[in-house]
């Protein structure tokens, strides 16, 4: 099956969720103004989560997932399914845009007003349902903990119930090890990490912000590349991890330049087996920073935009991966979209389901004519 090799990350990938259909949005809203009953939801779910499994097959994608249909958005969950986190707070990064204007993320910072507790599993019940769906390779997605505490700094927890962020941090840690424990319990074999804050704070003007409210983004740095160690630490030996890169999937501006500010560490550091990595545009720089990737690891090239419906051209594609192969072994690559198709559940995605597939079947179509 082309884009199939031995083990994730595959050579065709792509990172996770999908546009959700209109069926299952107009489910999930009539929940939650009490008009259908919670069996019925999970009815509508499973519906659409067999069609975006098919459609999956079809292109012949290296690893499935549930595009994200059961889910609100790609890190909601874990403040829905933490006990500890209280409503959504103002504090948070302002972001300059592209174009110099600002603008600031709204609703979605939650502040730990009491001890966390996992009151179910976060992903683990999702992956269950998904496994009997198909029997090609499948994987699991998670956000790291650090999404929940860079955008908020130190009014991301009550001092009263942690005395300072290493106390937070571990003790998110010690969920998520509660959580792949599970996920590994209920056979699963490949975890997808999602990390923006590490990305973000390539670029110094993020930098500057994270100094301007007393914190040292270097240190920073390190706190989220060891907290990601701990999530893992007792993950079993077959279980591969791969992180993804993300700046944003929109068209906000929240970072720009390359990932040489953190990459010897990021990939050295880091107890992974594999990059998903954003090179959709300039804004992610240039492919040098790959010379820091030891062998062993894979890197996931994130060529195609998620945010366009124009599917980019084969030869453009390969140029691009030969490009790579100059600071990083050919052999050491993979390719997928730059991101997923839609973060969030919301109604009428940038890209139409037909754009999605011809997308998947153009990373398919390339890995084949590469790799093999």
């Amino acid at each position: 099956m082309p884009g199939i090799h031995d083990k994730p990350p595959y050579r065709a990938e792509h990172v996770g969720s999908f546009p959700r259909p209109d069926a299952l949005m107009e489910a999930r809203e009539r929940f939650a103004a009490g008009k259908i009953a919670k069996a019925e939801l999970r009815r509508a779910e499973h519906a659409a989560v067999k069609d975006i499994v098919a459609m999956q097959e079809r292109v012949g994608i290296g690893a499935l997932t549930d595009g994200e249909y059961r889910k609100t958005g790609w890190r909601d969950f874990l403040f829905e399914k933490v006990d500890g986190f209280g409503p959504p707070t103002s504090h948070s990064f302002t972001f300059t845009q592209f174009d110099g204007t600002s603008w600031k993320p709204t609703g979605a910072e939650r502040k730990a007003v009491a001890k966390l507790e996992r009151r179910e599993t976060l992903a683990a019940e999702d992956f269950v349902a998904l496994k009997p769906m198909t029997r090609r390779p499948i994987k699991a997605n998670l956000p790291t903990p650090s999404i929940a505490h860079a955008m908020s700094g130190a009014e991301s927890f009550d001092h009263a119930v942690y005395r300072d962020v290493d106390a937070y941090l571990a003790d998110l840690a010690r969920i998520y090890r509660e959580e792949v424990a599970d996920l590994a319990a209920r056979g699963c074999t490949y975890l997808q990490l999602d990390e923006v804050p590490l990305a973000l704070l390539c670029d110094p003007k993020n930098q500057a912000i994270v100094r301007e409210r007393g914190e040292d983004p270097e240190t920073l740095i390190a706190k989220y590349i060891d907290v990601i160690n701990a999530c893992i630490a007792e993950r079993p030996k077959e279980m591969t991890v791969a992180v993804h890169m993300c700046r944003g999937n929109v068209g906000h501006g929240m970072a720009a330049g390359g990932y040489e500010p953190i990459a010897e560490r990021m990939f050295n550091r880091l107890d992974v087996d594999g990059y998903f990595l954003e090179y959709d545009t300039p804004r992610a720089g240039d492919f040098t920073s790959l010379r820091h990737v030891p062998k062993g690891k894979t890197i996931v090239l994130g060529l195609l935009t998620t945010k366009l419906p124009d599917v980019e051209s084969a030869d453009a594609l390969k140029r691009r991966i030969e490009e790579a192969s100059k600071s990083i072994a050919l052999d050491q690559l993979a390719l997928s979209p730059q991101c997923g198709f839609s973060s969030v559940a919301r109604r009428g995605g940038r890209l139409t389901m037909d754009q999605v597939e011809r997308k998947l079947a153009r990373v398919v179509e390339v890995a084949d004519a590469v790799w093999g």
